[in-house]
This record gives C-alpha cells, structure tokens and sequence, in this order.
C-alpha cells in the first residue's frame, strides 16, 4: 500500500512538473510571437555597421557564432521601408559604427533606403562617434547630422592598396599555377606578379575613381555644396570636430544623451532596429 501511495505521488510529480514546463512553454511563444512593444511617438534607432551581411546564416556554425543575431543589409532596409508607413514611428536615428565589410554597394543599399525614408516627411538624423568616409557618406543621406564633440571626421579621399606576394614565392620556390583567361581577371595576379599590370592598375584606378566621384556627389547633393567644394574639403581632411562643423560637414556637435534636447531623438521613448524586426506591424485603419 506505501508502494503505491509512493508510486502515485512521484507520478503526480512527474505530471505536475509537466503541465508546467508546457504552460511556460507556450507563454514564452505567446512572448515571442507578440514581439516587444513599440511605443507610440517613438523613434527607430538603427546602428549600422561591422560585417554587413546580407542574410543571416543558417548553417550550424553561423548559428553558434552568433550570426543569427547580426544585423542585415536587408534588414536594415526593410527596417526603413516599414518605419515608413508605421504611425507608431515618429522620427528615425541612424547611428553608422567602423564597417568592417570592404564593399560600398551594401552602404549604397542601405543610403539609397534612407533617402527614400526622407520622402515620408519622417525625421531622420544621424549620429556619429566616429566616422571614416563609408560611416560619413551614410550619414550625409539623413536630414541632420551631428557629432561627438571629442571625435574627428576622418574623410580624406579614397585609396586601394593591393598586396603581391610572388617575390616572396619565389624566395622560398614556390610557383602559383594559375591559368590566365583575360587580362582583366586580375584576381591571381597578387600570386603571379610583383606589381600592377597596365590592365590590373586601369581597372584598379577605374573603380577607385568613380568610388571617389560616387563620394563627392552624395556629399555635394545632401549637404547642398557644390562638387568644387566638396572636393576641396575633403583635400583639406581629416578633420577635428570643430573644423567639421565650421565647414558645414555636420549639423551640431552633441553627446548620445543631448540628441532628444535637438529633437533627434523622441522623448516619448525609442526602439533599438533588432528588437523592431521582431515586432509585429501595426494594422492601419
């Protein structure tokens, strides 16, 4: 009898701690589908920068290494197509942090997205603790731009470097074997030459440029400057704080914590851009 008082007690346990773990279960989905909460008046705060992926992985490895958290080009992109039409969102606030991605079509992408927010008739601003010219040139999209008064603006033009490595195979005999198809298909070339080929250095010297002049002309349209002036400026570069503002390059020197005292930031709260992609649209009327 003891046996089976015992017996019926641990499996009422068992059943207990069960219903249990499944009712946590299903509220903790009910959290997540719910999303977090957005206020209404609110400003969206993007931060953009590091790797500047265009999806996240799905792989075991990405998942581990933290890649299902990153921010994405389209994410960050579908993030300004929504705040554009949610009544919830009031104001945006870019904030462009070092990019480690080497390519300027991603930071086209996601300025391209800005300038189509604008047409909202939306604030949007942009922050800057740092900038080199990707961060600046993203920032030069938005309304407003101000600036940590103890950083610099480091836009001082491009350049593009390249790496051979063939003396150093030849000092330890070793030879790449590659086979050469055009001489615009320079990519084995940092293994095959000790320095630019008439094509490899036209090519290199092409897409720098036309970087450079992409550069000038965002920066002359948005900042209402004419290219003659933009192109002087950044031959005067890199600048103080200070310097930046006198030449008309940023709106205002400011802290983080004095953007809402300009209106950059809505006092009625904000909404970091990863927990507003997991928030559910608001259905408008």
């Amino acid at each position: 009898m003891a046996k089976r008082r015992l017996f019926k007690f641990l499996l009422s346990l068992v059943i207990l701690f069960f219903v249990v773990g499944v009712l946590a279960i299903v509220g903790a989905w009910m959290v997540v589908l719910r999303g977090p909460s957005v206020p209404d008046h609110s400003t969206l705060i993007l931060r953009i920068g590091g790797d500047l992926v265009e999806t996240t992985p799905n792989d075991v490895v990405g998942q581990l290494t933290g890649g299902a958290r990153a921010q994405t080009v389209r994410g960050y992109v579908e993030a300004l197509r929504r705040a554009k039409e949610d009544p919830r969102i009031d104001s945006v606030l870019i904030i462009p942090t070092p990019f480690q991605s080497p390519y300027w079509g991603k930071v086209q992408e996601i300025r391209d997205a800005v300038l189509d927010f604008r047409k909202s008739g939306k604030r949007i601003s942009a922050y800057l603790e740092y900038a080199g010219e990707r961060e600046y040139y993203l920032a030069t999209a938005a309304e407003k731009i101000y600036l940590v008064p103890t950083s610099s603006l480091d836009v001082a033009g491009i350049a593009t470097y390249e790496v051979f490595l063939k003396g150093t195979l030849d000092k330890i005999g070793a030879q790449a074997d590659f086979e050469q198809i055009g001489d615009y298909k320079t990519a084995p070339n940092q293994l095959t030459q000790t320095t630019f080929t008439p094509a490899h250095r036209e090519m290199t010297e092409s897409l720098t440029r036309d970087m450079y002049e992409q550069l000038v002309r965002g920066i002359a349209d948005t900042r209402k400057k004419t290219v003659e002036e933009v192109r002087a400026l950044i031959d005067e570069g890199p600048f103080l704080a200070r310097d930046a503002h006198r030449a008309g390059l940023v709106d205002a020197l400011a802290y983080e914590d004095q953007l809402d005292d300009h209106g950059a930031v809505s006092k009625n709260g904000t909404v970091e851009g990863e927990s507003y992609g997991r928030t559910r649209r608001r259905v408008l009327p």
